[in-house]
């Protein structure tokens, strides 16, 4: 039985709470959570070259783009009222090594890209992510020490040079995606001591060591390069008071918003995040996530209005903002259904 605020001594036939459901202008009237376009941010693939729109397998209809197109797929985004977006890059083998070095190259793909987008589009929010497996030939998010562990403090140190790279290009917030111990605190260190006080930090604060992501690194080419798995510094699926330990530590290190990740499987670490901290909480819709609904779509077993559900339970779960590929698709039928 739900527990109740207050004490009510109604029950049927005096109360019906059909009553409210009978009339489309009453559901209206009294329905709890609404999705906006505003909700949302796109994440968009990068690949070098010109005029490339390349499909990712296991992602369908996602593609990596080449900075013109990513351009282009932004303002659509910005047109649809979508406030930001968030770049990952799908680096070239040949610039992938243990150290993950072109994370911190200023002329890279990533910041080639945000200044390309800035210069067309500077009100729409830039979101870049701290993290090294895109670029490392391990595929771990981290530099390895001798025993194949995640060096924490030396990874850490790379990853604040990341951040002023991607900043100093023009990102509007920086997401440590990586779920190294202190990070969040030397990077606003860092960003301070160079003047990006405003630059937000939006800190992947509950990432769990989840299976939801194999398309997502297809996507950025660390798929075929992973040695072993993230269990050492991604959450344990299991976990859920680990995870507001977690997000406190964020929060006192500096971070401007958390994020849990993924997203439909943990709304209950959403809720109790949100509960807990009332601070700006967001969720990622995983590339796993977002496969396993396009198929099912596609071999019709779901309405393709199962997206829209499936976004307003974040809402209703807490969330703030939702990073999730539907972005572009979601927000032209919501806008759709307001004319």
């Amino acid at each position: 039985m739900p527990v109740m605020k207050h004490k009510f001594n109604r029950s049927f036939p005096n109360t019906r709470l059909r009553r409210n459901r009978k009339s489309v202008f009453s559901r209206d009237l009294v329905q709890e959570n609404q999705l906006d376009p505003k909700d949302l941010i796109y994440p968009i693939f990068l690949v070098e070259g010109k005029n490339k729109e390349l499909p990712i397998d296991s992602m369908p209809q996602i593609n990596r783009l080449s900075i013109e197109n990513a351009v282009k797929t932004a303002s659509k985004a910005h047109k649809l009222g979508i406030p930001a977006i968030a770049l990952f890059p799908n680096i070239e083998p040949s610039l992938r090594n243990s150290n993950g070095q072109e994370a911190v190259n200023p002329d890279g793909l990533i910041p080639r890209a945000v200044k390309a987008i800035k210069k067309e589009l500077p009100e729409l929010g830039i979101i870049t992510d701290a993290a090294l497996d895109p670029y490392t030939s391990h595929g771990q998010d981290g530099i390895l020490d001798q025993n194949g562990y995640v060096d924490n403090d030396l990874t850490v140190s790379i990853l604040c040079d990341q951040a002023i790279v991607c900043a100093e290009a023009g990102a509007d917030i920086i997401a440590p995606s990586d779920m190294m111990d202190g990070r969040v605190g030397s990077i606003r260190q860092r960003l301070d001591t160079h003047q990006k006080i405003n630059t937000q930090i939006l800190a992947y604060s509950a990432k769990y060591a989840s299976h939801y992501y194999g398309p997502f690194r297809d996507a950025v080419g660390s798929s075929n390069t992973l040695k072993g798995d993230k269990k050492s510094y991604q959450m344990d699926p299991a976990n859920s008071e680990e995870a507001l330990h977690e997000v406190s530590l964020d929060i006192i290190e500096g971070a401007d918003m958390v994020m849990v990740k993924p997203g439909m499987p943990y709304l209950d670490i959403v809720r109790q995040v949100k509960d807990e901290f009332n601070m700006p909480t967001f969720v990622y819709q995983v590339s796993g996530e977002y496969s396993m609904l396009v198929n099912a779509i596609e071999k019709g077993w779901v309405d393709r209005k199962i997206i829209l559900e499936t976004l307003l339970c974040f809402k209703r779960a807490g969330a703030d903002a939702i990073l999730t590929y539907f972005a572009l698709e979601t927000a032209k039928t919501l806008t759709s259904n307001k004319t």
